[in-house]
């Protein structure tokens, strides 16, 4: 498994436990997505974004949504005036799905320097 890979893939819809990534996709996923963590469950994939002001901060919610929007698969946002935690879950699956991974790499292409 890759970024590049994952960037390249699109969202289907996944439904029940079998759809659900086991321990070594989870593992092989976190991996490549460095800078996320995973619950503590490992039910979901998180990351905390930060930005210089809340102009920055809408900005990148709002690329977020463009994402979600496109690929049908819409993450919890919890958004403050200089930073925003990104969570996915494939609530469908009761836990973690390819979906996750995909979504958490395009985002990826969303990070500032």
């Amino acid at each position: 498994m890759s970024l590049e890979l994952l960037r390249n893939q699109h969202c289907v819809p996944r439904k029940g436990k079998e759809a659900a990534l086991g321990a070594a996709e989870i593992d092989a996923g976190m991996a490549v997505l460095k800078d996320w963590q995973t619950g503590a469950q490992r039910d979901e994939i998180r990351r905390e974004f930060r930005f210089a002001d809340y102009f920055h901060t809408m900005a990148f919610v709002n690329a977020v949504a463009s994402i979600a929007h496109r690929e049908d698969h819409h993450p919890d946002l919890e958004v403050h005036y200089n930073r925003c935690v990104v969570r996915y879950s494939t609530h469908d699956v009761g836990g973690l799905s390819l979906n996750d991974l995909i979504c958490a790499a395009k985002v990826e292409d969303l990070r500032v320097a």
